[in-house]
């Protein structure tokens, strides 16, 4: 008992910064005991596990079904061995046995946390993923956390475990940026690495300049003006092709 309160009691605090619910919780914590139960009764291993937040206490029952012949032990039992517990057990019926969650020690609690891990690690890689993936063309703020290799790593503003950099081909030759410093940038593209999510940003990219004046024209940010092309020597010139949606309103003179 002392054990499942102060195994819940840590999976709570180590949960508690990545904003899960108490069912999320519940649930991770489940798959890890199904876990630990499939390495001491099979793969195929049925429970119901009951976790009661009050108490502390956890219940976990393994189940078998009660078969002439056993092809699967561990989800199955014959009903010789059955009977042995109960002499009124029938073909089809089911036998529940229950389990000390003490019984698994360690191995259970670092299946749970694996478990855990991994649901949080998914879980941020989705949000990432769904924040960002659409968003292409927008542009992020940030601090530029370090450079190295050449790349900037920023850390963004909105979304401080996302891993951004500002790949070298992507920066502007002309300027400098130091560790700690505000940068903008636009958003490129997000990559999938084994790592997770990855967003590239870009200062060098015609997307960074529409950005910018989506940022400063009133005019393009309302679509009435609309940036029909760009061309940039990045660190040099930039030209814009505009137009308007409005005759009363001059789409060169909006940008000026």
């Amino acid at each position: 008992m002392n054990n499942a309160i102060n195994v819940l009691a840590a999976f709570r605090e180590l949960t508690l910064s990545k904003a899960l619910s108490r069912d999320d919780l519940h649930d991770l914590i489940k798959d890890g005991i199904i876990a630990a139960l499939a390495k001491r009764f099979g793969a195929n291993v049925e429970a119901e596990i009951e976790i009661h937040d009050d108490t502390g206490q956890i219940d976990i029952t393994v189940l078998k079904e009660v078969v002439e012949e056993v092809e699967d032990s561990s989800r199955q039992i014959s009903l010789e061995e059955a009977r042995w517990d109960d002499p009124d057990f029938e073909v089809g019926d089911i036998l529940e046995v229950p389990v000390e969650f003490g019984q698994f020690g360690r191995n259970a609690v670092m299946a749970a946390k694996q478990r855990i891990l991994q649901r949080v690690r998914e879980g941020e890689r989705q949000k990432i993923i769904a924040e960002y993936a659409d968003r292409v063309g927008e542009l992020l703020s940030g601090e530029v956390q370090q450079v190295e290799r050449g790349k900037m790593v920023v850390l963004l503003n909105r979304s401080r475990e996302a891993d951004a950099i500002i790949p070298y081909k992507e920066q502007n030759p002309r300027e400098r940026f130091r560790q700690g410093e505000a940068i903008r940038a636009v958003l490129k593209k997000v990559e999938e690495t084994p790592k997770g999510p990855r967003i590239i940003l870009s200062r060098a990219d015609p997307l960074f300049v529409a950005a910018l004046f989506r940022l400063e024209v009133p005019e393009i940010l309302q679509d009435i003006v609309q940036i029909r092309a760009v061309a940039r020597e990045v660190g040099g010139r930039t030209k814009l092709a505009v137009s308007s949606r409005d005759e009363s309103i001059d789409p060169v003179g909006a940008c000026v």
